[in-house]
């Protein structure tokens, strides 16, 4: 994943109002860094695909994690 996915993500969490990101901050930001990156195939472009859809169609094939956050922000046990 190209470092500016990961620096967009954290700009976009602090305007957000985080200091954290979320799977959400990046499957938000994925296609706008990624759409550039990507050369359709002839067959692809013969097929009406367009970067948006094959991006869409690799998003859905990544599940997020189920609890992102499950840790953050609880003190730690004392022994």
């Amino acid at each position: 994943m190209p470092r500016s996915t990961i620096e967009g993500a954290r700009a976009l969490a602090f305007l957000r109002g985080r200091d954290y990101v979320l799977p959400q901050d990046l499957t938000d930001l994925v296609p706008d860094v990624l759409r550039h990156r990507l050369v359709l195939s002839y067959e692809a472009l013969t097929e009406g695909l367009t970067p948006d859809e094959i991006i869409r169609r690799l998003m859905a094939q990544v599940a997020p994690p189920a609890k992102p956050l499950e840790s953050r922000g609880r003190p730690a046990a004392s022994a």
